[in-house]
């Protein structure tokens, strides 16, 4: 929230990178590996909520359906179903993996927008641990399956024979910059979005703005309910993506 500057007596103070501190949950003090944290609570909240809607919202088992029921069916569905058309046949042993993946990012990210919340999702140290995930499961998935094989996919034998040894060069570098871009994406949107509503929370002190401010974080909060669920799908869909290639690595 804004405040008045202490030294000045004028302007606004704008704090909006304030909200993704990593804080002890009790008490104060360093953070160590073993440190309950703001962090850790909300990421806790988030696998809590995932048990509550396809275990506990399921264990009825109905024929007709709950509410609960057909929300955990759509997803299972709608995951099942990307996996299957993204990265093929093939790749179905691997839908507990991805549907995880999906889940945990989806409510990380729609928990996030809670007032009062953490959102995890915009720390890269999060970000960084679940894209890490996904390239050394496909890099190790791609070499047990194809063996030295695998190592076609930098080698695009499409292409002219002088080029290739110049795109294998760019397709190695692309493939290792994959845990960067997958995990930065994700992040980076997380964060601007919440860091823009707090900008415009600030000017809601002022009087004169308030109602331009106030109807600006009701449609960046609205845009930002959109985003939580599209970064989710993009994340996913980029890990089939990978996951097809360690499949089939051939160009």
């Amino acid at each position: 929230m804004a405040t008045e500057a202490h030294e000045e007596g004028t302007g606004l103070v704008f704090h909006p990178l304030d909200q993704f501190i990593v804080k002890p949950l009790f008490g104060e003090g360093p953070i160590h590996w073993y440190t309950i944290t703001n962090a850790t609570l909300w990421m806790a909240l988030s696998v809590v909520a995932i048990i509550a809607l396809f275990v506990l919202g399921s264990r009825g088992r109905a024929i007709v359906p709950t509410r609960t029921q057909s929300i955990g069916e759509l997803i299972y569905g709608f995951t099942y179903k990307m996996v299957e058309d993204v990265a093929g046949k093939d790749a179905i042993k691997f839908f507990p993996y991805v549907l995880t993946l999906f889940m945990f990012v989806l409510f990380s990210n729609y928990l996030g927008l809670l007032p009062m919340s953490f959102a995890t999702t915009s720390h890269i140290a999060v970000t960084a641990v679940l894209a890490m995930a996904v390239f050394l499961t496909v890099t190790i998935v791609g070499f047990v399956k194809n063996g030295t094989k695998f190592l076609g996919l930098f080698w695009v034998s499409s292409a002219p024979l002088a080029l290739r040894p110049i795109l294998a060069v760019i397709e190695l570098i692309s493939y290792f910059v994959r845990p960067v871009s997958h995990s930065i994406r994700l992040g980076g949107n997380i964060m601007a979005g919440h860091a823009v509503m707090k900008v415009f929370a600030g000017f809601a002190a002022v009087a004169v703005i308030s109602p331009v401010s106030v109807g600006a974080i009701s449609a960046i909060y609205g845009l930002e309910m959109l985003v939580a669920g599209v970064q989710a799908y993009v994340f996913t869909i980029l890990t089939c993506v990978y996951l097809k290639d360690a499949l089939h690595p051939g160009h």
